[in-house]
């Protein structure tokens, strides 16, 4: 029986960390072309925020180490981003229940209560060139593999690579949401940043919760 431990959960955050800080730069670049340019600057400074707490979180449950994400990225984040991710996290923590242990199935409903947290606090839909075109093809992706009764890992690379596509697929499309949509036309042919840092969240969660 596979069990995601709040140990691998906080293994998860700290990769996916170590990768915004690797790619803080690309990340900013990308916003550069159609937003404020500071995404990458923002989520690594967010994260390192998150891993200066992290001798704080060991020994926790998952709730406590998941709200306590979502209320530092929200104090130490600018941006969309802030908001956005520390509803992601604050949701996921609810979702919880307080356990320091739980199933891949519960990982699921933690992942689709985030998912709905984002879609409600955003107001965007896949296809409006937001987080939203990573962010939910992953989550529905990973409870359908999973539900077809795939293991946990096959469920965690599916996710993954759907949040890739997802991310990918944001660059042909018309910005519908927040400052890139002000350019209209001139969004069209860039690479969504927040669609890019789900995608290294998920890739991140492959590396380490299975």
């Amino acid at each position: 029986m596979v069990s995601i431990t709040s140990e691998k959960v906080i293994r998860w955050l700290e990769r996916f960390a170590g990768l915004l800080a690797e790619n803080k730069d690309y990340l900013t670049q990308l916003d550069a072309a159609i937003g404020d340019a500071d995404h990458g600057a923002n989520m690594d400074r967010g994260f390192q925020a998150v891993l200066a707490k992290k001798s704080e979180l060991e020994g926790k449950d998952i709730t406590t180490v998941l709200k306590t994400v979502a209320m530092t990225l929200l104090s130490t984040v600018g941006g969309a981003s802030g908001p956005l991710y520390g509803t992601f996290f604050l949701q996921a923590s609810m979702a919880a229940g307080g356990k320091s242990d739980i199933t891949p199935e519960e990982f699921g409903a933690l992942l689709e209560k985030a998912l709905a947290g984002i879609l409600q606090r955003g107001k965007a839909a896949v296809g409006e060139k937001t987080m939203v075109d990573a962010l939910q093809p992953a989550v529905e992706t990973y409870q359908a593999t999973l539900k077809s009764g795939k293991p946990f890992a096959e469920s965690l690379l599916a996710a993954s690579s759907a949040a890739e596509k997802g991310m990918e697929s944001t660059v042909p499309l018309l910005a519908k949401k927040g400052r890139a949509s002000y350019l209209g036309e001139r969004s069209i042919g860039h690479q969504d940043p927040g669609a890019t840092s789900v995608n290294l969240l998920f890739r991140a969660a492959c590396e380490t919760l299975s």
